[in-house]
């Protein structure tokens, strides 16, 4: 049993498709780089942004930099509310509280951006803290993020199960000694999650409890 439970946010906790997507076209087309298929721009939910988007569009540094900028005139504004949550999240995460599990938000999204997103979607009651990347870059791979959460909760891996939907999910989770639950739900595939070693797999929301 587990008594901390880590959970994802994009892909796991709610669906930023649109948000995200018109941020990244607004970002490329500040760029004159024009995306009319929003189908490609999916694979840059839950990865790092500025690293995916220099590698699909060969950008320079400079580049990257400047698309993160873009990125974030739009996200911040507009972007970060046209997401919505996946039906039955806020079902379940009263249950794992009501258990009396710990939650944390993970996240590779910036820590400032997370906060009032769950405020606005009023999911902030059933976290105990929330960590996520900061706006300098400095803490942005999500085995970082999660030992940041680590150090600054006091849980032991052996009590911790991480919850998400891409393979930088898993892979943070067992970077810290800690097992992990690849959602189906959200935006990795299971080839994805299965390749970078997911312990366990779950379709719905609902689902995740079977593991808690």
């Amino acid at each position: 049993m587990y008594s901390c439970i880590l959970m994802d946010l994009d892909g796991t906790l709610t669906d930023p498709g649109e948000g995200i997507t018109n941020s990244i076209m607004y970002s490329l087309e500040k760029l004159g780089i024009i995306e009319k298929d929003r189908s490609r721009l999916y694979r840059f939910i839950g990865p790092p942004l500025m690293e995916e988007l220099r590698a699909v569009y060969h950008l320079s540094e400079q580049e990257g930099l400047d698309a993160l900028a873009y990125y974030r005139e739009y996200f911040s504004v507009t972007g970060l509310f046209e997401n919505e949550v996946y039906e039955g999240i806020p079902e379940v995460l009263g249950k794992i509280r009501d258990a009396g599990k710990k939650l944390i938000v993970a996240t590779s999204k910036p820590e400032i951006y997370t906060k009032r997103i769950l405020e606005h979607f009023d999911l902030e009651k059933y976290f105990d803290y929330v960590a996520g990347s900061t706006m300098d870059s400095s803490r942005v791979q999500k085995s970082d993020v999660i030992a940041y959460a680590m150090n600054n909760t006091g849980f032991s891996p052996e009590e911790a199960l991480m919850v998400g939907d891409r393979k930088n999910d898993i892979e943070g989770a067992a970077a810290n000694g800690i097992r992990s639950v690849g959602v189906l739900y959200g935006y990795g595939s299971y080839e994805e999650l299965s390749k970078a070693g997911a312990d366990y797999y779950a379709k719905t929301p609902e689902e995740i409890l079977y593991f808690i």
